[in-house]
């Protein structure tokens, strides 16, 4: 959420790798060369009776690589590492009225909920996010 500082970056990105280190995150990242050009996080369910599910989560696609599929590719392969990793279930969420609803939708999630302002932007104002779950073939 911009404006983003170095110093809270750095505090994101750490507790990122703190997660994938005890085994409850998955960073999946797309690569132009050396370049990353987006990525796509999956956070993992722990507790017994969610096991079987997985949230979608901190989508990103740098501007310069934008319009050429790398989100939705970046979503299909979270798919597949969620199955590997045998979840059956996934849920996310989106800002109301943004290209990343419109694409959840193309990719078959089923929209279950709006929650009005439920996500602060970077301006200060609060938006509508929208909630979708998608159950994966195992």
């Amino acid at each position: 959420m911009p404006p983003l500082a170095e110093s809270e970056a750095r505090i994101y990105w750490k507790g990122v790798v703190a997660a994938m280190r005890s085994g409850t995150r998955v960073l999946l990242v797309a690569l132009d060369g050396d370049l990353i050009q987006g990525s796509v996080q999956i956070d993992l369910e722990t507790r017994a009776n969610g096991n079987h599910r997985a949230e979608a989560m901190k989508l990103f696609v740098h501007r310069r690589a934008r319009r050429r599929g790398l989100a939705r590719a970046l979503m299909v392969e979270l798919e597949s590492t969620a199955r590997r990793l045998g979840r059956t279930l996934l849920v996310m969420d989106t800002r109301q009225g943004g290209e990343a609803e419109k694409m959840c939708e193309s990719l078959g999630y089923v929209r279950y909920g709006a929650v009005p302002g439920y996500a602060r932007s970077g301006d200060g104002r609060l938006h509508t996010t929208v909630f979708f779950c998608r159950q994966l073939d195992e």
